[in-house]
């Protein structure tokens, strides 16, 4: 590693609903990730981050403020507008003479039926927007905008989940040509490229080509224990019968053991998309002399439950599947490499630390706590905070309504609390790793769950918007 002053590059990837364990040098044999592998290989992995919300607005408005979404106000999908008082990652960076460029969904407020109304100071310099591949917002939709100057109309080409989209016509290789034409038109100024895929979120719909390399025979059936859900919250039922986001998503009842593996092959061929498109960006920043001076930051904003204890899609759930998400930090000349991190880490914790990466000083108001002496070797790569705190505050209108829930892990109880309901979850992740066992009414565990509740509660209150104090009164 070197100490070089010059303030680095930030290329700045997020997926949707892509879970930690789709990577194969982390652990998944089933999936061929190379180019992910290689950020693995040359980047610090913080192998214990969680999401602030399983749900994408609200999760998205808390790392790119580095804030609670209950200090945000953000806590749902489908907000009418950004609060104004709330400072996004990409303006302080460009107060700090960083050019700053947005490709693919931002999703701070509904694109439901409309255009997203970005916040009226979001620091982008650059905005190519587009909030999913579907043609549905016009002009506004620049993805759409792009095939439609090749020449290629969405509805000639799109095969639904029985092919998807050709690869040269896909929105996450449109995503990897501007993210490249940016590269190339800002070579004067330190920049910071926001570059936001919509895969592997449903409908699964992969490239037929990608597709084909994850026959669904070969694919692993989800985690699924008879009766498992004997012994947990109602909602989970619910789902389990009616499906997914009150329906968007397949019911796993009725779902036969392949058509569950078809799901998964879906999935990681979206993925394998991704992992190809990724590769070249690498290689595009190596030939251009970028790599050095250059983080790039991969991770999604919250997982996929893809039939796990019979769920799929995402909502009011915070099992592993959907709050346990990938977090790789690379760039070899200024950070560890081949370093996997087990200390828990909060997505929030990504703004503060590229601040501090680009020797900015970080706002009080700002609650994640920066990994940066981690990944430069300064600090005990095993220890960064001692619990992760989720939420989830009604955040899906169109699922589970009226719920409300925290989640409190501290490595390895998980405590999950139903506000205003009777029933909850707590889990032993050392003794039961995939949490089939919900010991919330175990009376063994009264003592154990009394504890928790108030370590949960404790660590809730930490969340309250640390407001700047100038004086004594």
């Amino acid at each position: 590693m070197t100490t070089d002053p010059k303030q680095p590059n930030f290329l700045w990837i997020c997926t949707d609903q892509q879970r930690f364990d789709t990577i194969r040098a982390l652990g998944n044999g089933h999936i061929h990730t190379p180019n992910l592998d290689r950020l693995v290989a040359t980047g610090v992995t913080m192998a214990q981050t969680y999401c602030q919300n399983p749900v994408c607005t609200p999760s998205r408005a808390s790392f790119l403020t580095g804030r609670y979404p209950r200090t945000t106000g953000v806590t749902r999908n489908g907000n009418d507008a950004f609060p104004e008082d709330e400072v996004l990652v990409p303006r302080i960076l460009a107060d700090h003479g960083y050019v700053c460029g947005l490709i693919g969904k931002l999703h701070l407020s509904s694109a439901d039926g409309r255009t997203e109304v970005l916040p009226k100071d979001h620091g982008y310099d650059v905005v190519r927007w587009s909030h999913g591949p579907r043609d549905g917002w016009g002009d506004d939709n620049a993805y759409q905008a792009w095939l439609r100057a090749k020449g290629v109309a969405w509805d000639d080409v799109y095969k639904g989940r029985a092919g998807g989209i050709p690869v040269q016509h896909h929105q996450t290789t449109w995503c990897a040509e501007e993210a490249m034409a940016f590269i190339d038109t800002h070579r004067d100024r330190p920049w910071m490229l926001s570059i936001n895929i919509f895969d592997p979120h449903h409908p699964f719909d992969p490239p037929a080509e990608h597709k084909a390399k994850y026959p669904a025979e070969d694919m692993p059936l989800p985690k699924w224990r008879a009766g498992e859900l004997d012994t947990k919250p109602a909602l989970q039922r619910k789902d389990y019968e009616e499906g997914g986001q009150s329906g968007l998503g397949p019911a796993c009842r009725a779902l036969s053991d392949r058509e569950k593996q078809d799901y998964v092959s879906d999935y990681y061929a979206m993925i394998d998309l991704i992992d190809l498109q990724v590769g070249r960006l690498i290689d595009h920043l190596e030939e251009h002399g970028l790599r050095e001076d250059t983080v790039i930051i991969f991770h999604s904003d919250h997982g996929e439950m893809l039939g796990d204890h019979g769920l799929i899609l995402k909502g009011g759930h915070f099992y592993q599947e959907l709050v346990h998400v990938p977090l790789i930090l690379s760039c070899p000349a200024r950070l560890m490499s081949d370093l996997r991190s087990p200390a828990l880490t909060e997505l929030i914790d990504i703004a503060p630390t590229l601040l501090e990466l680009a020797g900015i000083p970080v706002p009080h108001r700002m609650q994640g706590r920066s990994l940066a002496a981690l990944l430069r070797g300064d600090a005990d790569p095993d220890v960064h905070r001692g619990s992760v705190y989720c939420e989830y505050y009604d955040s899906l209108p169109a699922a589970h309504q009226g719920t409300f829930a925290t989640m409190y892990f501290d490595g390895r109880y998980k405590l999950t609390v139903f506000h205003g309901q009777s029933v909850g979850e707590l889990y032993d992740l050392r003794t039961d790793p995939d949490e089939f066992d919900n010991r919330w009414d175990d009376p063994a565990c009264r003592d154990l769950r009394a504890d928790l509740v108030l370590r949960s509660f404790e660590r809730s209150i930490r969340t309250v918007d640390p407001v700047t104090i100038v004086g004594n009164f």
